[in-house]
């Protein structure tokens, strides 16, 4: 066997779902035809290659839709319009294959009006800047690309690296990757409903585990809770040494807790007075953002919309929809130093006694 043949064997094996079986003849003419003037690029040939109906029924089995979405459906789910220029070049006298384009537009919509509805039910003290890094953690692209390896369906992308352009940016494995899980919920909003869309988004995505709390980072801890209890018409916070160990050794541990009158918002520890205190500060103000609504009383907006006529907002799957209360969700101050905000120009002095 040649260095070609031995090329194009190995590229073709590389695709699980492409089943040597299911090809009309293997390998092709071209690629074991001696003195051919045309060259030949095993690469191009597997991308050009469908996966056969079989795997697209598995998939829809394996994710639950196999009574609501056919073969044509997915292959066109899990086609990204990259494909087509490579496709118009080596076989232009077959017609294109039908592409996720538009169902990848959509789709994104739906993810994250889903996301930002959960989020935003969840958390309602959440900050605007923390919800918007949260969507993108639960629905984001390189979240998409993960949800479509989950479920099996990377082996079945049909797709074209492309570099940059002045127009576009380049395409890369995971854009095309990310765009099969926003076909999908497409697809089974166009075909079913808005709350069929919202279980699969619920049960692929937002059942994930996204450490919110990472996200929340404040430049000066302790004057944001100043103003935040400030806001909410409560006492002025103090902060209180709680208990300490080695204060005349070389590793010394305080444990500093804040208090707004009798009641306790946080605490923290540190090797010194100072860390402890901006910790403990800074552990205040995530309790106060990260405050969850309990997911008995969680209601969403979309939950109203059913298959049946009639008034969407008595008609809801948990009875007669409430919104939730408006939450304090905007931090006065910079986080993290990636805040458009300035920084205070001046300390407060006198508002924390030890």
């Amino acid at each position: 066997m040649g260095h070609v043949q031995k090329r194009f064997v190995s590229s073709a094996a590389k695709l699980a779902s492409v089943t040597l079986s299911s090809l009309k003849s293997f390998p092709p003419k071209e690629a074991v035809a001696a003195g051919s003037s045309k060259s030949f690029s095993p690469e191009v040939w597997t991308a050009l290659q469908p996966p056969p109906p079989s795997a697209f029924t598995a998939l829809a089995h394996r994710i639950g839709l196999g009574n609501i979405l056919e073969v044509k459906d997915l292959q066109q789910a899990c086609t990204h319009p990259s494909i087509l220029a490579l496709h118009a070049k080596h076989t232009p006298s077959t017609p294109l294959p039908a592409v996720n384009g538009n169902l990848a537009v959509l789709g994104n919509s739906l993810l994250g009006l889903f996301a930002s509805e959960f989020l935003n039910a969840s958390y309602p003290h959440l900050p605007t800047r923390v919800l918007k890094a949260a969507v993108s953690g639960y629905v984001g692209q390189m979240t998409c690309a993960s949800v479509a390896r989950d479920i099996g369906a990377a082996s079945l992308l049909r797709w074209n690296r492309m570099p940059p352009s002045p127009l576009r940016p380049a395409v890369m494995h995971y854009d095309a990757l990310g765009s099969i899980p926003r076909a999908l919920t497409a697809l089974i909003y166009q075909q079913r409903s808005l709350p069929t869309a919202r279980s699969f988004v619920h049960s692929f995505f937002l059942s994930r585990d996204i450490d919110i709390r990472s996200m929340i980072k404040f430049r000066d801890p302790k004057v944001n809770l100043v103003e935040t209890v400030a806001k909410f018409g409560r006492e002025k916070p103090v902060s209180r040494l709680l208990k300490e160990t080695g204060r005349h050794s070389n590793s010394p541990v305080f444990i500093v807790g804040i208090y707004s009158g009798a009641d306790k918002l946080g605490e923290g520890f540190g090797s010194s007075l100072r860390m402890a205190e901006y910790r403990a500060a800074e552990d205040s103000l995530q309790r106060l953002y990260l405050t969850r609504t309990p997911p008995e009383l969680l209601q969403l907006p979309t939950s109203t919309f059913v298959g049946e006529q009639g008034d969407i907002f008595s008609m809801s799957e948990q009875g007669p929809y409430a919104p939730g209360d408006l939450g304090e969700s905007e931090v006065l101050l910079g986080s993290a130093g990636r805040s458009s905000m300035k920084p205070p120009l001046t300390r407060r002095e006198g508002v924390y006694a030890s």
